[in-house]
């Protein structure tokens, strides 16, 4: 079982227009509404590759009440803490040629109360968990720390600890050594202080997370792929992708796909990357199901590239 806490969910909306114009009128050609959030996105990766998953998250209002509807739709077990506040709602804006423009609500403040009864639910909910994964930015008032101590005390109850969070709380919560980290290009780029251009700069960057503290470093490229650093080495992944329709919980899926096939070495990596590509060739945020992956589109490698740009540095 894949328990995952998305401390700041949403509901997400996604339209898809044929292009943003600024100041007219755009009619959407199409429109989705799904549960959003990190760890929401990779439990329902996880329900659709047929592993069983509980999402731990804090719920409130209207827009609280349809995530857990829409959860428990797809069959996914909810573990919601009842908030005060009002879950927040996000808007994303797919154009046809893959651009995406998404706008996210900041959240609710959670109260001393509400905290404690969060991480009361993570503890009492990951007994026989194989990953906890935490994912996603932090609700006001939740201290950058707050992820270290939660990783600290997945340790301590011999529980694996998936990590996807930018930032200081990723800085704090390399202290406690998660299993993995998945950070995207730009998170990566953030952490180590410094622009990335090839994807010798990615690699050398997710080294110098496990230097800090990262077990390993599974580190999304966007187009150009995803790297893998771990104990035993270093392998670089991609996949064939036809046509981006949505690139909105790609990375998700990817993590996803990633714990499912065991979260170590190059067949787990070889399954993120498949369920990457899958993800961002559906529409919205739709998390990809067996018959979507391509396994023979990707290509695993443990030569890898240092010397090839970035088609998306980050400066």
């Amino acid at each position: 079982m894949i328990l995952t806490v998305t401390p700041n969910p949403s509901l997400d909306r996604t339209y898809e227009v044929p292009s943003l114009d600024r100041g007219e009128v755009v009619r959407a050609t199409g429109e989705r509404v799904d549960p959003g959030g990190k760890g929401v996105n990779v439990s329902r990766a996880v329900t659709a590759a047929g592993r069983r998953t509980v999402a731990v998250l804090p719920l409130g209002g209207a827009p609280g009440a349809l995530v857990a509807d829409l959860l428990d739709a797809q069959g996914i077990e909810v573990a919601a803490v009842p908030i005060a506040g009002a879950t927040r709602s996000n808007i994303a804006l797919a154009e046809a040629d893959g651009v995406l423009t998404k706008i996210n609500a900041p959240g609710p403040e959670l109260s001393q109360a509400e905290r404690d009864l969060l991480l009361e639910t993570v503890r009492r909910r990951s007994r026989g968990a194989d990953w906890i994964a935490c994912c996603g930015s932090l609700p006001r008032p939740l201290a950058p720390s707050w992820y270290a101590a939660l990783v600290a005390r997945a340790h301590a109850a011999g529980v694996r600890i998936a990590l996807d969070t930018s930032g200081p709380a990723l800085l704090h919560a390399l202290r406690e050594r998660p299993d993995v980290v998945k950070p995207n290009a730009e998170e990566l780029a953030q952490a180590v202080g410094r622009p990335l251009a090839t994807v010798g700069d990615a690699l050398k960057a997710a080294e110098e997370l496990r230097e800090l503290g990262a077990r390993s470093v599974l580190a999304s490229l966007g187009a150009d792929g995803q790297l893998l650093v771990d104990d035993a080495g270093a392998w670089f992944g991609s996949a064939r992708v036809a046509a981006v329709r949505s690139n909105v919980g790609a990375g998700d899926s990817s993590l996803a796909g990633f714990l499912v096939a065991g979260g170590a070495g190059p067949d787990a990596l070889a399954s993120a990357v498949a369920h990457g590509a899958a993800a961002v060739r559906l529409p919205g945020s739709v998390m990809p199901a067996p018959a979507d992956l391509d396994p023979g589109a990707v290509t695993v490698t443990a030569e890898v590239p240092v010397d090839r740009a970035l088609r998306e540095p980050v400066s």
